[in-house]
């Protein structure tokens, strides 16, 4: 019996035996649910990957988002007219999650909330809780050129970050109210060290370890997927710039007793690094010292060894202790700029984005597939109006230029008038037309975004172009998913491929690999572009 064969070319085909076909047809990535697959920037072979290291905070810690941002918010309120002399009334704003999402920017000197893409571009902007117009915000930032490392501007790029900017615009928005001045600067500088203070003096963190089950989710495919990556030959460290007595009560909460082998979350992992400093462990030389149990220094160590605790430390000394570096090492985070960011600048580590977010965009995006699929339809019809338009006006204005010119090429002048009037009607029409489906691509694109969230749309798209957070994610990240028990539907020696970078000119030749390269370095692009 002939075998099935997949043509590769005029002269090379490859066979596919019976016992071929039912591995090949064996459950793969494709129907792990889209929500939980592992998307790829860059292609990443994990039987290359050695050391695999993890942040704590939103990455093996998922908290319950709504939560924890209501306690930040609430803490920060409190601290921000105890210490800070604002009004008592202040306490009386409430916490929106919806108002705010990672990757907004924060303007210091107008006061405003901005959502730009990837190219920088402003998109829309809220003054305290209003919506500027868009002459209004075009004014302001249409000519200027955007740099996130002015002092003027602060970039939302962490979960943990939502609080302020909500508190942000709320205080601008009842303060200028209630007819009082605000300098603008000063207030996110003053919730900026509320919030820094309630982080650091330990209360917020307090008030979560009195009720972990009520702020951090335990992940029951957390253990396995961790136990799968060590069964696949990988050693597995923690490093997290949170201290150890958080550290122990978080990851014991996360990870004891969810698998017989692994009697305490410390059993998972060769190495524990608490107080990291990032992004500082990345570029600077701050030794490791030693924890005992209680969390107390020791000394400074000379070695890593697996069942100890240490705090500090910085890449250069990681990778020579621990045996492994450069692109052996895969890290998983969840903040761009301490995270990904600074660890793919300073080192060849590979990284894996955390992005909780996702889930909910991409159930959002199924849920809204049928919409998707119709704006996607009424945006290729309206290129085709747009093209007829313009070849419309161009017929209209050379016969207007024949009939000014008497050019009648033997027709009379009566019937060159009569195609001009048709020309007009027919250009009419094509103009009605467009401006029905402007109107109808406008609604189904504001449906679609303000189906996600009614103020700012998708997280990584500004209309039809990345945002500014989704072009780094792409950048900076070699992979990216909603958590790190989505490892556990992968293999610990997958190769993951990403799909290849198509150019205008190439779109519809099939015949192109549909796989990127392993060459692409992340950060390349943004590096070019001086971003």
């Amino acid at each position: 019996m002939a075998h099935p064969q997949i043509r590769t070319g005029d002269a090379a085909t490859v066979s596919l035996d019976p016992e071929l076909l039912r591995l090949l047809e064996r459950p793969n990535e494709s129907q792990v649910p889209t929500t939980r697959r592992i998307y790829v920037n860059r292609n990443l072979r994990m039987d290359q990957i050695d050391l695999i290291g993890f942040d704590m905070d939103y990455t093996l810690a998922i908290y319950h988002m709504r939560r924890i941002e209501q306690l930040s918010f609430d803490m920060t309120l409190a601290l921000l007219v105890r210490q800070f002399g604002y009004p008592q009334v202040v306490e009386s704003i409430r916490y929106d999650h919806q108002f705010v999402m990672r990757g907004l920017v924060v303007d210091k000197e107008q006061g405003n909330l901005l959502k730009m893409d990837r190219f920088n571009h402003v998109g829309r902007v809220y003054h305290g809780r209003q919506l500027l117009d868009r002459e209004a915000w075009r004014r302001l930032y249409r000519d200027e050129k955007i740099r996130l490392s002015s002092p003027r501007y602060a970039w939302i790029d962490t979960l943990f970050a939502l609080p302020e900017a909500s508190m942000y615009a709320e205080v601008i928005e009842l303060l200028e109210g209630r007819g009082e001045r605000v300098d603008y600067g000063k207030l996110y500088d003053d919730i900026r060290e509320a919030i820094d203070t309630v982080h650091r003096d330990g209360s917020l963190k307090t008030e979560i370890t009195k009720d972990l089950p009520a702020y951090v989710f335990r992940d029951p495919e957390l253990g396995p997927a961790l136990h799968k990556l060590r069964s696949g030959g990988k050693k597995l460290f923690v490093l997290t710039n949170s201290l150890f007595d958080y550290t122990d009560a978080v990851m014991s909460h996360l990870l004891d007793g969810q698998l017989p082998e692994y009697p305490s979350w410390r059993n998972y992992f060769d190495l524990v690094v608490v107080g990291g400093s990032k992004p500082r462990f990345f570029t600077e030389r701050h030794p490791f010292v030693e924890l005992d149990e209680s969390g107390a220094v020791q000394a400074e160590a000379q070695s890593l060894e697996r069942g100890k605790i240490y705090q500090g430390g910085n890449l250069v000394d990681l990778e020579r202790m621990a045996g492994f570096g450069g692109e052996r090492v895969l890290y998983v985070g969840d903040h761009i700029y301490g995270d990904i960011l600074k660890s793919k600048k300073t080192s060849l580590w590979r990284t894996c984005m955390i992005v909780e977010e996702l889930e909910e965009e991409l159930a959002h995006m199924e849920a809204s597939a049928d919409q998707m699929r119709h704006l996607a339809e009424a945006e290729r019809l309206r290129a085709r109006l747009e093209d007829e338009l313009g070849l419309q006006k161009a017929r209209l204005n050379a016969l207007d230029r024949k009939l000014e010119r008497g050019d009648v090429e033997g027709r009379s002048p009566a019937e060159l008038e009569a195609m001009r009037q048709e020309a007009k009607r027919d250009l009419e029409r094509v103009r009605r037309a467009v401006r029905e489906i402007d109107g109808m691509v406008g609604h189904l694109a504001e449906s679609l975004e303000s189906g996600f969230n009614r103020y700012w749309g998708l997280i990584f798209k500004e209309g039809n172009e990345n945002s500014r957070f989704g072009e780094q994610v792409e950048d900076y990240a070699c992979l990216y998913t909603s958590r790190v028990s989505n490892f556990l539907f992968s293999s610990p020696m997958q190769y993951f491929r990403s799909p290849r970078e198509v150019m205008p000119h190439e779109v519809g030749f099939e015949a192109l690999s549909p796989f990127g390269g392993d060459s692409r370095r992340p950060g390349d692009r943004m590096a070019d572009r001086g971003g």
